[in-house]
């Protein structure tokens, strides 16, 4: 008989596979410790309320639904495949390799000549997202044989007539000498909670606290924090290079002449942002990674 989650802890499904290294170095990054044990699919957290777990994306949200977690991280895509009724908390938009969501495509042989979905009219296509893809070429009009796929997609390609298959940046696909032929749809990783605990008041805090932090940890990985020293008489034009939508904080030194600022920018600007900041007068210029950002 299975253990039931209990009143006392939270239940909390962590993704084992793809998404394990990325979603445990987030939690770091949102302030947990935790402990995942050799050759276990139990977590350790360093809060006496929270128990993990672990399980493949693919089926976490079957078990948030059916209660044997509380919560736990997963896709859209698998959320739909598996049409699951749960509470989507939020969306956490990150991935094996990056900070942005996830493509299931269509795919053919580069040879091929399919160029449109109509193309594939009484085909067969491999997939491991059978449900959702059934249900767009069902959408089309397309009459196809969607079979799952057990691994290793890409290499059916040239065996049937064409895959469904994830990609992040479409590299893969290419090398393998792959065409995508449309976008079933995009996703990302959800932070999904049962309904029932939901109803139970510390349970629906603790997860709402959660992803709070998880949220703020994505936020900061793509920020950084800035310091600098700068003279009053510069001080305009160094606030003018900041971008618009950012207000400094300022605070006065001991040599009056003189003012500190702290400001937080996207990371992606910050190379080209520190040269101008230096030849504007800013002086003794910090950067610094930032674990959390909460607005």
């Amino acid at each position: 008989m299975r253990a039931k989650p209990t009143q006392e802890t939270l239940i909390l499904g962590i993704p084992k596979g793809s998404l394990e290294s990325s979603t445990l170095d987030l939690f770091a990054r949102a302030g947990y410790n935790l402990q995942v044990r050799q050759r276990s699919y139990m977590v350790t957290f360093d809060d006496d309320r929270i128990s993990g777990r672990m399980f493949r994306a693919q089926e976490m949200s079957r078990y948030v639904e059916s209660g044997v977690v509380d919560a736990g991280l997963t896709g859209l895509d698998w959320i739909q495949e598996n049409d699951s009724q749960v509470v989507q908390i939020s969306e956490l938009v990150y991935s094996k390799q990056s900070l942005a969501p996830v493509r299931w495509v269509l795919a053919v042989p580069e040879e091929s000549t399919v160029q449109k979905v109509e193309d594939l009219e009484g085909g067969i296509i491999a997939t491991e997202l059978v449900n959702v893809s059934r249900r767009f070429f069902a959408s089309r009009g397309v009459n196809v044989r969607v079979e799952f796929s057990y691994g290793t997609t890409e290499a059916k390609a040239r065996l049937l007539d064409g895959i469904v298959d994830v990609t992040e940046t479409g590299s893969s696909l290419r090398e393998n000498g792959l065409r995508i032929i449309e976008t079933i749809m995009a996703s990302s990783t959800r932070f999904i909670a049962n309904k029932q605990a939901m109803q139970i008041p510390w349970k629906r805090q603790k997860v709402e606290n959660i992803a709070l932090l998880l949220q703020g940890a994505i936020d900061g990985r793509m920020k950084v924090g800035l310091k600098m020293n700068v003279r009053r008489s510069d001080l305009q034009a160094v606030q003018g290079l900041l971008p618009a939508e950012k207000s400094p904080t300022v605070s006065s030194l001991m040599d009056e002449q003189w003012v500190a600022l702290e400001v937080i920018v996207d990371e992606r600007i910050e190379r080209d942002l520190v040269p101008q900041l230096k030849r504007a007068g800013a002086q003794g210029i910090i950067t610094y990674p930032l674990n959390k950002v909460i607005p």
